[in-house]
């Protein structure tokens, strides 16, 4: 391996704790996140994977996999571009999530047993990385999810651009639609070669790097 050059570590796989591998089964086959693997072992091991819609992160549960208490995991992160259509999404699945907020205390979205902290509605001018909403599993395990439309600068491999579904993507270019307008605006003139600005403008929202101009 060249000098300074480190292995690639890909976060894979987070393990959830669980009282009833069927009933969490059931309750996250109902948001419609992909089923990898229901695997039992005659040691009374199983391993049930599921992977939520554009991660490349899954989850898995069952019984042998963890000494941690059943519902004990918490602000579980689910990154979204559009938190209210995430939030209809998961409604439609079963899942009961809070209202959108944002948090008017420092820390407030991360706490189940005290919500006096979040202030309700989108964080103020819709900033990214502040507009929030919660679900939890049949054990009280947590999730969070998080509006993210921009990444800050040194999150995301500038070589490297991806969106993980369509509407993600679709998500995108609408950002990159509104942009542009006021680009031709600024100039005055109709811009022939807008499919490259489109996409220095995606490029640049996803690494953090300063947009075109």
């Amino acid at each position: 391996m060249a000098a300074g050059a480190h292995s690639d570590l890909k976060l894979e796989v987070v393990i959830i704790p669980v009282s009833d591998a069927d009933r969490a089964k059931a309750f996250y086959a109902g948001l419609a996140w992909r089923l990898d693997a229901d695997l039992s072992f005659d040691n009374g091991v199983r391993i049930v994977q599921f992977t939520p819609p554009g991660s490349a992160c899954s989850i898995q549960f069952g019984p042998g996999l963890t000494p941690a208490p059943p519902g004990s995991a918490h602000a579980l992160y689910l990154v979204v571009s559009d938190i209210e259509a995430a939030r209809a999404d998961l409604t439609a699945g079963g899942a009961l999530v809070s209202e959108v907020f944002h948090a008017g205390t420092p820390g407030a979205q991360f706490r189940t047993d005290d919500t006096g902290g979040r202030a309700s509605g989108p964080a103020p001018d819709s900033p990214t990385y502040r507009t929030f909403a919660t679900f939890e599993d049949p054990d009280g395990n947590s999730w969070l999810l998080q509006e993210v439309t921009a990444r800050l600068p040194g999150r995301v491999d500038p070589a490297v651009t991806s969106f993980g579904s369509s509407p993600d993507l679709a998500n995108a270019m609408r950002r990159a639609a509104a942009a542009h307008g006021e680009h031709e605006k600024r100039i005055g003139a109709a811009d022939p070669d807008w499919p490259d600005w489109y996409a220095e403008f995606m490029v640049s929202e996803q690494a953090g790097t300063e947009p075109p101009v």
